[in-house]
């Protein structure tokens, strides 16, 4: 199997360190007020605790599923 690509390969690495599953964290973003993409990266990084790289890949990722990527 090979190597998950883009931000859905920091997923394993995101669970194990925080402790939820990727799961929760997209449902956090899909209820925030907020829309912009570093807007999300900041909150989840000041409210969360979450490192740039980590919130940075969530972001990418739930919003790219939103537009239908």
């Amino acid at each position: 199997m090979p190597a998950t690509k883009g931000p859905a390969g920091y997923f394993p690495s995101i669970e194990k360190k925080y402790g939820e599953p990727v799961a929760h964290w997209q449902d956090l973003i899909r209820s925030s007020p907020l829309t912009k993409h570093m807007e999300l990266v900041n909150w989840l990084k000041a409210e969360h605790g979450l490192g740039h790289g980590h919130a940075n890949a969530l972001v990418a990722h739930t919003l790219a599923e939103g537009r239908g990527a």
